[in-house]
């Protein structure tokens, strides 16, 4: 199956088979055409794909890989100086080419080195991950994290190419499994009804297999949509954003040590629809509905949390501009906008949630 995303000079294709991987080689020679090529993974991914990718390979190209932990704390600030030395040891210039081999961390990592080593060299994503595949290798948004708040640094840069192995997810645990689901989830519930009442009538990730790499690509070819509409987020895009305003704050306030940022997204999804909800803001029962397909999928619904205990990362979340937040809201499953509010949104709501 393959998707292309149509962005004029910054065009790219999307590939999405099994068993792809031991034909990344083939498919690079399509979009590059230079000599040395960076692997940037992490000590959980690298060990599993990295020589099948090595060895498409090695026979055309000089390869080099750098392998970083494995987990959120990497996509922050003090990984980039590994990456950028990396880089100059090995000599890469403009005309060189960096892979992002694994989930979203290193895809956003690898993406932003990529975006500002040289002032941008071409890179290409190989995501490893469910919620990579579905969501953050598609789109061109790169980015590390601060200690005040996540993604809050970072670039539109569009990858090369995006190479798609559903088979790889055979070997993630379960817990990243249902981390992917979360995005999943999401874009039926901001885009295609249909999407998500397929996703309900599943009784598990298990069950669901079967018609999972066109669960996969029904997502991709929305975000594709999406970001073809709307490619800086000033618009449309933030519709993508469904349950993330309150998901970075939750993974903020432990650190990104407690909920994953799948699980995070599922309780954003859930408790901004029950306020809205109670606000008359959103058809009543769709609360319930999100509630119900995230148990089925294993995904949370709560953190007993506060909500004033998250106001402070709130207020500087990316989409609140010139101190207008746009959160946003479901008219109903399938249906989404953009509600221009403040702060003030969860602060009169206040709860725990």
């Amino acid at each position: 199956m393959e998707l292309y995303v149509d962005l004029g000079a910054h065009s790219y294709s999307i590939y999405i088979e099994n068993n792809i991987l031991k034909d990344t080689g083939s498919y690079i020679e399509k979009v590059y055409s230079g000599k040395k090529i960076m692997i940037i993974s992490d000590d959980n991914v690298f060990p599993l794909y990295g020589d099948t990718i090595v060895k498409t390979l090695e026979d055309e190209y000089e390869v080099h890989s750098l392998i970083l932990p494995h987990g959120e704390p990497t996509k922050s600030f003090q990984s980039l100086p590994k990456i950028y030395s990396a880089l100059l040891e090995a000599r890469f210039s403009r005309s060189d080419l960096i892979i992002a081999l694994g989930g979203g961390v290193i895809g956003d990592l690898a993406g932003f080195a990529a975006a500002s080593f040289l002032r941008g060299i071409k890179f290409i994503q190989i995501p490893t991950s469910l919620l990579a595949q579905v969501d953050s290798s598609v789109g061109g948004k790169v980015a590390v994290d601060l200690p005040e708040g996540k993604n809050l640094v970072g670039a539109f840069y569009q990858p090369a190419l995006v190479l798609i192995d559903p088979l790889v997810l055979n070997t993630l645990p379960e817990r990243y499994i249902n981390d992917g689901m979360g995005e999943v989830i999401k874009y039926g519930c901001i885009w295609d009804a249909d999407l998500f009442k397929n996703l309900e009538a599943h009784t598990s990730f298990e069950d669901l297999k079967k018609d999972l790499t066109e669960v996969i690509y029904r997502c991709v070819d929305i975000k594709r949509i999406v970001v073809e509409h709307d490619q800086f987020d000033t618009g449309e895009r933030m519709l993508l954003n469904f349950g993330h305003t309150l998901a970075h704050t939750i993974e903020q306030h432990y650190h990104y040590t407690r909920e994953s940022h799948g699980e995070a997204v599922a309780i954003g999804m859930y408790q901004i629809t029950k306020i809205a909800e109670e606000m008359g803001l959103t058809k009543p029962g769709e609360a319930e509905h999100i509630r119900k397909v995230l148990d089925i999928y294993g995904l949370p619904h709560k953190c007993d949390l506060m909500l004033h205990d998250l106001i402070g990362a709130i207020a500087l979340d990316k989409k609140n501009l010139g101190g207008k937040l746009n959160v946003v809201l479901l008219k109903e499953i399938g249906k989404s906008y953009t509600y221009p509010t403040t702060t003030e949104f969860f602060t009169e709501h206040d709860r725990m949630v």
